[in-house]
């Protein structure tokens, strides 16, 4: 099929690996995929961004930075109208961004498929953690893009219930979580002869709680050593290295910093403990499928949306997190035992492969669903 790829992604970060994977599996399939996106995402290098777009963004604060996302549909949809007449799409796919409107204009005009994948509530994210200020229009235009999508994949049931909950028919919502490439991957045992090594991958932030588990090694390092690899930058890990030199266990805690994402499996498979420490409520972390792909024993937190890929006990530990200690509990348990590590780590990877946590395996259903809409035009 040919398929027109819409997406206003500014930097290349874990929402740039999802647009890239999707759209190189749906090539893999045999599928003719045309991305049109902001040219300064090409542009952009991995962890990076739009120059330009910080710039606005320090020079249009608030209500006129908002204003300035919605101008852009302008200038956005003329071109995604013109690649649309150039390329003759089967169907619209598009990673749902708030403000942003091109896709959804286009399908009303063109009659289009447009299928909308969507992994965050924008509008409410960004009034609690962003200071959002057109809310009521924001929370209009969001719905507005919802209902005019033939179908909306959402990355977790979780976050299918938040769209459900605005008024958006449940039966036009499919779940499909993120994914992987399996052969990259080399799901061997746990490797640990001595202390076992914590990882983590990601975005590093203040709320993620590796605080905790730095604090927690320190206490208990003559009984429990453990190193921690911490694959990623951000804006907490200046005050994470100061905590461990203040505690004395700098040593113990490496920061490998931004890695390219083909190297991630790399990276991983230093890991005899994966971890997750936390998550928002409606959330598919990419790590969690490359901690499954590659065996590595995960402890995550026991929530809602993480229960929708895990299961406690059979492929993760999973921890309360209101209870304090609850994730160093599990980090302990796991660190002790070697065979319960390779039995989940086992586990989890079956259990991926049981349930198709792939990228082609996405690309599939994306297709069959466009071709069932198709059927029934």
């Amino acid at each position: 099929m040919r398929i027109l790829y819409s997406h206003r992604i500014q930097s290349r970060d874990g929402q740039g690996v999802h647009v890239e994977e999707l759209v190189a599996a749906l090539r893999a399939e045999g599928h003719e995929v045309h991305v049109v996106g902001p040219r300064f995402y090409d542009q952009a290098s991995f962890g990076g961004g739009s120059s330009m777009v910080d710039t606005l963004r320090r020079f249009l604060p608030g209500v006129l930075g908002e204003f300035a996302e919605l101008a852009y549909n302008i200038p956005a949809y003329r071109r995604l109208r013109r690649e649309c007449e150039a390329f003759k799409p089967e169907f619209i796919y598009e990673r749902y961004n708030l403000y942003y409107l091109a896709g959804a204009w286009l399908a009303r005009r063109t009659g289009l498929p447009f299928l909308l994948e969507v992994n965050s509530p924008l509008a409410y994210e960004r009034t609690k953690f962003g200071g959002l200020k057109l809310r009521r229009l924001a929370h209009r235009l969001e719905r507005y893009t919802w209902a005019t999508a033939h179908r909306i994949l959402a990355v977790t049931g979780a976050l299918k219930g938040m769209i459900a909950a605005v008024g958006i028919d449940p039966d036009r919502i499919s779940v499909v979580p993120n994914g992987v490439v399996l052969d990259r991957f080399d799901a061997a045992a746990s490797r640990a002869a001595t202390a076992p090594v914590l990882g983590f991958v990601g975005f590093v932030r203040p709320w993620h709680g590796l605080d905790g588990v730095i604090r927690s090694m320190a206490a208990t390092r003559a009984e429990l050593p453990v190193t921690l690899r911490v694959v990623g930058e951000g804006p907490a890990r200046e005050d994470l290295e100061a905590l461990a030199a203040e505690l004395g266990i700098a040593e113990s805690v490496q920061f490998v910093g931004l890695v390219p994402h083909e190297e991630i499996p790399e990276q991983v498979s230093h890991f005899d403990i994966a971890l997750q420490p936390s998550v928002v409520a409606w959330a598919s972390p990419l790590k969690i499928f490359d901690y499954m792909a590659a065996g590595r024993a995960i402890v995550a937190p026991d929530r809602p949306n993480i229960r929708e890929i895990l299961t406690h006990e059979e492929t993760a530990l999973l921890f309360e997190p209101d209870t304090p200690g609850a994730m160093w509990d599990a980090i302990a348990r796991l660190s002790a035992d070697a065979t319960l590590r390779e039995r989940l780590g086992k586990a989890a990877r079956a259990e991926l492969e049981r349930r198709d946590y792939t990228w082609r395996g996405n690309a599939r259903r994306v297709v069959a669903w466009a071709q069932a809409i198709n059927a029934q035009a």
